[in-house]
């Protein structure tokens, strides 16, 4: 299989957060760009298409679910992982009721389970995503 360095976009209003998983996210083959401002990530995709958005469900302005919906407006290939430091239950709701097919996972999340999580994902979509390291 081929090696594809798949955009992520990172979008935290914690900024160092943001970085902090962009930054291992670049060092395990991705190629990550990390916002605190939703808004800015919107307009940044309309010139780099990301193929995956990973948000925090409860910012200020724009929460994750609303920017995972206005994203796929723009690339609707995009997949969508948002994480959540509050129970599941009312997103899970929220998420069926806005008809958004997004992957929840809990906050916070060891990046070591982050990135199998994503190299699974990607690999279900017959792509390699990672570089070896994260084999």
């Amino acid at each position: 299989m081929p090696f594809l360095r798949q955009v992520v976009f990172v979008v935290d209003d914690e900024k160092v957060i943001a970085e902090t998983l962009a930054t291992i996210l670049n060092g395990a083959g991705f190629i990550a760009l990390a916002f605190d401002d939703p808004c800015q990530a919107l307009v940044s995709a309309r010139e780099t298409p990301p193929d995956l958005l990973i948000s925090d469900v409860m910012m200020p302005g724009m929460t994750g679910v609303d920017l995972g919906i206005r994203l796929r407006e723009i690339t609707p290939e995009c997949r969508v992982l948002l994480f959540s430091g509050k129970p599941l239950g009312d997103l899970a709701e929220t998420l069926r009721s806005s008809g958004a097919e997004f992957e929840v996972l809990p906050k916070p999340m060891h990046p070591t389970d982050l990135l199998k999580r994503l190299r699974t994902a990607f690999e279900e979509d017959g792509l390699t995503a990672l570089g070896a390291n994260c084999r």
